[in-house]
């Protein structure tokens, strides 16, 4: 089987770190222009907040909460008035608080293809914009309340998809390849694995299409969707599961690069959070825990240690630990244990 090998991880997603100052029309420059930006305020408990190229400017959705796809109108922006379009704009604004003075901000980016176009490989026609090279997608659809397929753009299988209502107030619904296709996460909540048929239509996704049974929450008769779609690419990105040994000389597990972006949840415990670590908020090798399903500041709690070919856990919490307990991760790359892109791959 061939396989893509991204050298340049930072290509196609990185990390920014910013401070509120309390203006609007604020440029954030970036190397590239995204298609996916997540902003999580740090040092204070503010919600997620995500925007995308397909359900438009200035929409919000957010991952710690249920509510349906929001107008937050100038708040943010890709593009405005005198900035590039390798940036994205924020205003201090009144619903989602992106710029307020002294708020110290950590925004996730991800690059697609633009504003998508239309998808014709499943019975249901969807709007795609998908970066083959990286196996991301960002896929809009509305549900059918029938058994169905969606076109994802991949052109390889997703081994993790995200899906969220943006019509109607319901959960965030998660695929995980390692969970199988019958059982879903819900991303705002912190609920261990649920089971049915109706998520997933207990089918696998293909290189073309993800399927979907006749649930609501992800395939609601008339109710508009937005789903991220990830497939693994050798040296950028990693999709799976680990067990947790319950010491602080934690799990060890291999990427095969050294991660700019890791999140985690345990499939089988009941009040296990989900958790973000990245490159960019240090504590020399371990770095700073972010909950996607809940507004609580950045903590130290829950450690891991990000190396040159995987992270450890270094920690005794069951929300990313647990003796015994199985945990899914997502990862993206800062560099790959090999390749030309002459970055070294070492720890901090």
């Amino acid at each position: 089987m061939a396989y893509t090998t991204i050298n340049k991880s930072g290509e196609y997603f990185n990390t920014k770190l910013y401070t509120g100052d309390d203006t609007n029309n604020r440029q954030i420059s970036l190397d590239w222009s995204p298609d996916l930006t997540w902003i999580k305020a740090r040092n204070v408990a503010y919600g997620h907040i995500l925007f995308d190229r397909i359900r438009g400017l200035g929409f919000s959705l957010n991952s710690n909460g249920t509510n349906a796809n929001r107008n937050v109108g100038s708040e943010f922006s890709w593009s405005n008035s005198g900035c590039t379009t390798d940036s994205f704009t924020v205003d201090r604004g009144s619903n989602e608080s992106l710029n307020q003075n002294g708020k110290t901000m950590v925004a996730w980016n991800w690059k697609a293809n633009g504003a998508g176009s239309s998808n014709t490989d499943g019975s249901i026609t969807s709007t795609v914009s998908a970066n083959t090279s990286s196996g991301f997608s960002i896929v809009s659809y509305t549900g059918t309340g029938a058994n169905a397929t969606v076109g994802h753009g991949l052109g390889s299988a997703p081994k993790m998809i995200i899906t969220k209502t943006l019509s109607t107030v319901d959960s965030w619904y998660v695929y995980s390849e390692s969970l199988g296709n019958t059982k879903r996460l819900g991303l705002n909540d912190t609920s261990s694995e649920a089971t049915s048929s109706t998520y997933w239509n207990s089918t696998t996704p293909t290189s073309s299409v993800f399927t979907l049974g006749n649930n609501s929450g992800n395939n609601g008769s008339g109710t508009a969707m937005i789903a991220y779609c990830f497939a693994e690419k050798q040296g950028y990105s990693k999709f799976g599961s680990y067990v947790g040994n319950g010491s602080s000389d934690g799990s060890f597990c291999y990427l095969g690069f050294k991660p700019a972006f890791i999140m985690t949840k345990s499939s089988n415990l009941s009040n296990s959070h989900w958790t973000i670590f990245d490159n960019k908020r240090p504590s020399y090798n371990s770095a700073y825990r972010i909950y996607p399903n809940d507004s609580i500041a950045e903590s130290t709690s829950e450690a891991l240690d990000i190396l040159s070919n995987g992270f450890k856990l270094r920690n005794t919490s069951t929300t990313n630990n647990g003796s015994g307990s199985t945990y899914i991760y997502m990862a993206f790359a800062e560099a790959p244990l090999v390749g030309s892109n002459n970055v070294p791959c070492t720890a901090r």
